[in-house]
């Protein structure tokens, strides 16, 4: 799974991309940073449940800490987005296929309203963000139709006398955007659409790939640089309605994680405090620092910056943790490792759907799987529930 990092630049989307994967992407004030796109690992949490084992796990694909399972998610940081992207404007064609395999997007906006359009900087408060909302969604928008109406005459006419069904001819137009046919098939289900593709005029097809942007590009934005940002901004941007808006100080939660990493304070990932552990080391100007970024935490519960990918990760995508055995008795691998590994499931996977996620074989020779904790004998299509533990029987 991979989760895009978008925006146009200058917005703060390479110091949330540090910030989230502790890499060093380049950070600096002028468009267009970012030229190649930028990968890293996050870590989303979720309890673990060695923790009513009562015996320590063994990660392999994760990491645990406190009872706390880590589970990376890739993340990119692309090329910032300007007006007329689709265009070929600024970076905008590198931007846009950088993103074709993108499940999830985290759009970094500047909620400060000190950049314009173009990602320039301006005054605080001279700009207002939520252009930038809709400046993105229609750059995809275009995007998609731009390339769903290439040859799209020649092509649908051919598709049309091999008897293939619309949502067919589309998905096959997109391959390689990581959208699938079903999310086409939700897109345009209850479309007025003429029965003969080959009829559709450029309104009705920029209209289907509004729809199938909406659901298969996911956006959650980040209301970046809320330390600075006025409050009727902050609030206009999270009384939105159809958006997830989280307040996000990503240079906060980058010089959190590096004073943690410096071993001058104690800081865990998404906490809504920290603790000085070498006050003697830290000079008035980090001290001070340090002072500003406690009043945030405790008016926003924390920078965001976390939140922000655990929401895209939990609420968004409507993924599950889930851990496969194979031993449902001590819970561990065929070495003894307990609770080897954790996998990100969409909610409403079956037994089956996870052992095809752990390897092509299981799922073909799949027979049942046991529910660890219980013990009980489940089916193929048995849904998956949060933190579940399960062994897989297959033929061997």
């Amino acid at each position: 799974m991979e989760i895009g990092v978008v925006g146009k630049p200058n917005v703060g989307k390479s110091t949330f991309f540090t910030a989230i994967t502790t890499a060093d992407a380049q950070i600096a004030n002028y468009p267009f940073t970012t030229i190649e796109p930028n990968r890293g690992v996050g870590y989303i949490r979720s309890k673990c449940p060695h923790t009513e084992l009562g015996k320590p796990c063994n990660p392999r694909n994760s990491l645990c800490h406190d009872g706390t399972r880590l589970i990376p998610v890739e993340i990119i940081d692309v090329a910032g987005l300007v007006p007329g992207a689709h265009e070929g404007k600024g970076l905008g064609n590198k931007f846009l296929d950088d993103l074709r395999q993108a499940s999830a997007l985290i759009h970094i906006i500047d909620a400060s309203g000190s950049t314009d359009a173009e990602g320039n900087p301006v005054a605080v408060g001279s700009y207002d963000p939520l252009n930038d909302i809709k400046f993105l969604e229609n750059e995809m928008d275009y995007w998609i139709f731009g390339i769903l109406t290439s040859n799209w005459r020649r092509i649908s006419k051919t598709a049309e006398n091999m008897g293939k069904k619309p949502e067919t001819m589309l998905f096959e137009k997109l391959t390689g955007l990581g959208i699938g046919e079903h999310q086409i098939h939700l897109a345009i289900a209850h479309m007025e659409l003429p029965e003969r593709p080959s009829t559709w005029t450029d309104e009705h097809i920029l209209t289907i790939s509004r729809a199938i942007r909406k659901v298969s590009k996911l956006m959650i934005i980040a209301a970046n640089k809320a330390d600075k940002a006025p409050e009727e901004n902050l609030k206009r941007l999270t009384d939105l309605k159809d958006y997830i808006v989280i307040p996000t100080s990503a240079e906060y939660e980058l010089a959190l994680r590096r004073a943690a990493k410096a071993g001058l304070i104690e800081y865990e990932y998404g906490a809504s405090d920290f603790k000085i552990l070498k006050p003697e080391a830290l000079n008035s100007a980090q001290k001070k620092a340090l002072d500003k970024i406690r009043e945030f935490l405790d008016k926003f519960g924390s920078t965001g910056v976390q939140k922000v990918l655990e929401e895209a990760t939990f609420r968004l995508l409507d993924l599950i943790a889930v851990y496969p055995v194979e031993d449902e008795t001590h819970w561990t691998d065929h070495n003894g490792n307990v609770l080897p590994d954790a996998y990100l499931v969409p909610r409403g996977s079956t037994a089956k759907d996870l052992a095809y996620k752990v390897h092509t074989d299981l799922g073909d020779n799949f027979i049942r799987a046991i529910d660890a904790r219980t013990g009980r004998v489940i089916g193929h299509d048995h849904e998956l529930k949060d933190g579940d533990v399960i062994k897989i029987v297959a033929r061997v």
